[in-house]
């Protein structure tokens, strides 16, 4: 089995270059690192929710997650500066390149009336979000042990001049877009 990263370097570089007549290997955009991110709201009244959405974290995403902060107060959530508001953790070197290969191949397909990822979700410098509806799609995540069903933002970090770049980087490393 051909891991990710060697295919990275010996098949899906090439092709870049081709397509987009890159003079230097460089120049090939790359994947920068994997942020996963969920926003635990109740977090502001339930403490222990926090604290699974941690450990769900953490088991998805095989190292420690760390608890964010609110940057500032606002007081339609009832939420003050220096609240934890959520958990996230950052992926890069070999673990991302684990993450991403086991996304695609055996998150993806578990998820209900699948039909691809939208090709919509860029940022314009080439850099992927995806937001899934539950994290019991993860086969790590033990139904039995979860409290509460929790969404999960998914940012794909790329080194891509512009979205066309990024979306064909993605789709060579096996992303299934949605047919537009």
């Amino acid at each position: 089995m051909v891991r990710l990263k060697d295919r990275y370097k010996k098949e899906i570089v090439p092709a870049l270059m081709k397509e987009f007549g890159y003079n230097n290997i460089m120049q090939a955009p790359g994947l920068k690192k994997v942020v996963l991110n969920i926003g635990a709201g109740e977090a502001t009244t339930n403490a222990k929710g926090l604290e699974a959405a941690q450990r769900d974290l953490s088991v998805i995403a095989g190292q420690h997650a760390v608890i964010t902060k609110a940057k500032r107060s606002i007081s339609a959530f009832k939420l003050r500066e220096g609240q934890s508001i959520g958990t996230m953790v950052t992926l890069r070197g070999q673990r991302m390149y684990d993450f991403v290969e086991r996304f695609i191949n055996s998150v993806l397909p578990r998820i209900r009336d699948f039909q691809g990822v939208p090709g919509t979700s860029f940022d314009g410098r080439g850099n992927y979000h995806l937001g899934l509806k539950e994290q019991l799609v993860f086969p790590e995540i033990e139904y039995d042990k979860i409290d509460k069903v929790r969404g999960l933002q998914i940012s794909f970090v790329i080194s891509a001049r512009n979205d066309k770049e990024g979306k064909r980087l993605l789709e060579l490393m096996g992303m299934p877009f949605q047919k537009e």
